[in-house]
């Protein structure tokens, strides 16, 4: 079973237009909403995949009810925390070429009750967990130390911790010794203070994260592959994508195959790869099934091509 916290949730609307045009009065081809949230689209994959999983969350108004039985539908078992805000709604729209528009709204104030309620909803649930994928920004009223306290207790229960958040939260909580952390190229260049321009800048930032406390380093590149770093080496792999139809959530199943196929080593790399290369095919935020996988357009190898300069470098 995979536990997810997703401390500001959302719901996502997705439209597809032919065109985006900035003033105009646009026209949608489609439209769908999702539940939304790093760790909720987590959960979503992990169920897709047919495998267990508790979303552990705050939920407030009309939204939050929405939200709630959306995760339902998906056959999530939400573990609801209310808060006085209501739960955020984000934006997106997409074109034919895969280019992605984002409004994401910066959800509720959370108090520090609430906040103690949902560390306690944490630990209640997290017996069972073989994960917990701790995901996403912070809302309002939460400190960036409060990932770092969340990965402080749960480790002192025995869990294994997967964290995917990138500024001062992610920083501070690297003292606590997450077992994986999942930067884009972005947050990893944020994260070590300098640009990444080729495929060894981003080995030596991950390996960088991992002398200040991260145990493994689950690195997505976009469209250059991803990278694995932890106590065994480096592993570096690539899927091939036909086309991208929308990258909302993509990274999000991508650490859900990782943490599927056991969080560690090569197999796990290949999973992460097979579902992420699926999501960016998909429309919206769309989870990818089984039947959506391509495990033989994934290649994983010890031979980093460090040379390789990335096709969008970070400045």
């Amino acid at each position: 079973m995979i536990l997810t916290v997703t401390p500001n949730p959302s719901l996502d609307r997705t439209y597809e237009v032919p065109r985006l045009e900035r003033g105009a009065v646009l026209r949608a081809d489609t439209d769908r909403v999702d539940p939304g949230g790093k760790g909720v689209n987590v959960s979503r994959a992990v169920a897709a995949a047919g495998h267990r999983t508790v979303a552990v969350l705050p939920i407030g108004g009309p939204e939050g009810a929405l939200l709630l039985r959306l995760l339902h539908e998906h056959g999530i078992e939400a573990a609801g925390l209310p808060v006085g805000g209501s739960t955020r709604v984000n934006i997106s729209v997409a074109e034919p070429d895969g280019t992605l528009t984002k409004v994401n709204a910066a959800g509720p104030h959370v108090t520090a009750d609430e906040a103690e309620s949902l560390m306690q909803a944490v630990r209640s649930h997290s017996a069972d967990a073989d994960w917990i994928a701790c995901c996403g920004s912070l809302p309002r009223g939460l400190a960036p130390e409060w990932y770092a306290e969340l990965v402080a207790r749960t480790h002192a229960a025995g869990a294994r911790i997967a964290l995917d958040t990138s500024g001062p939260a992610l920083t501070a909580a690297l003292r606590e010794r997450p077992d994986v952390v999942k930067p884009n190229a972005e947050e990893l260049a944020q994260a070590v203070g300098r640009p990444l321009a080729t495929v060894g800048d981003a080995v030596a930032a991950a390996e960088e994260l991992r002398a200040l406390g991260a145990r493994a380093v689950l690195a997505s590149l976009g469209a250059d592959g991803q990278l694995l770093v932890d106590a065994s080496g480096t592993h570096f792999g690539t899927a091939r994508v036909p086309a991208v139809r929308s990258n909302v959530g993509a990274g999000d199943a991508s650490l859900a195959g990782f943490l599927i196929a056991g969080g560690a080593g090569p197999e796990a790399l290949a999973s992460a790869l097979a579902h992420g290369a699926a999501a960016v095919q998909l429309p919206g935020s769309a989870m990818p099934t089984p039947s959506d996988l391509d495990p033989a357009a994934v290649t994983v190898t010890d031979a980093v091509p460090l040379d390789r300069a990335l096709t969008e470098p970070v400045p």
